[in-house]
């Protein structure tokens, strides 16, 4: 049964990552400080590379309690495990 919810709970972190993959929005000061460097001419490059660290500062949180759970799961298996012998 947890096995279940874990499982679940990891497809729906990729699934959600996998689809704000295509996601362009950015937060307002991010957007005006994207605009303001590329109407001075300053390179396309560094609205990737801020999209880039939004999705990293996005995703970490998941990935850390992704993380979390498993080892937790993985714990609680085993003492189980101990239990029944």
């Amino acid at each position: 049964m947890r096995k279940q919810i874990v499982i679940k709970l990891l497809s729906l972190t990729v699934i959600m990552y996998l689809g704000l993959m295509d996601v362009a929005a950015q937060c307002a000061m991010c957007r005006a400080s994207v605009e303001n460097n590329v109407s001075e001419g300053e390179s396309i490059s560094l609205a990737a590379k801020l999209n880039l660290g939004i999705m990293y500062l996005f995703a970490m949180p998941y990935i850390i309690a992704a993380v979390i759970g498993y080892v937790w799961y993985k714990k609680a298996k085993k003492n189980r495990a101990l239990k029944a012998s």
